[in-house]
């Protein structure tokens, strides 16, 4: 499993239109491209005073299927001209990594195991 992690910084006036930009643009249009290997994107945020980070992190099951999303130069981040125009600043390259190990917790394990509500 590979990691594909990027970070974007805008004001904190225009993070909220960024989210909503993320959430109703370009992550429904990654999703869209139906890409062989994708598995996942999450999304992080924390105010930094001036400035709110926001963290992606994408999960493929190959770094060919990284390089099926983001072609041959897969660290080229891919930031629509819709975000480049609300983001203070960006990574240029994204980072991919390795899972190496994961692992659960005790109640984690419990809850999917679980047939009642939670």
């Amino acid at each position: 499993m590979i990691r594909r992690i990027w970070h974007g910084w805008t004001t904190p006036e225009n993070a909220d239109t960024y989210e909503a930009l993320l959430k109703t643009e370009i992550f429904p249009g990654i999703l869209a491209k139906q890409v062989r290997g994708f598995r996942r994107i999450e999304l992080l945020r924390r105010p930094l005073g001036d400035e709110v980070e926001f963290v992606t992190i994408m999960s493929f099951d190959s770094i060919e299927a990284v390089k099926a999303f983001a072609g041959e130069d897969h660290e080229t981040a891919y930031v629509p001209a819709k975000a480049r125009q609300i983001l203070a600043r960006f990574d240029a390259r994204a980072k991919h990594y390795e899972l190496r190990e994961a692992r659960e917790s005790e109640d984690q394990r419990a809850g999917a195991n679980s047939t009642g509500d939670t």
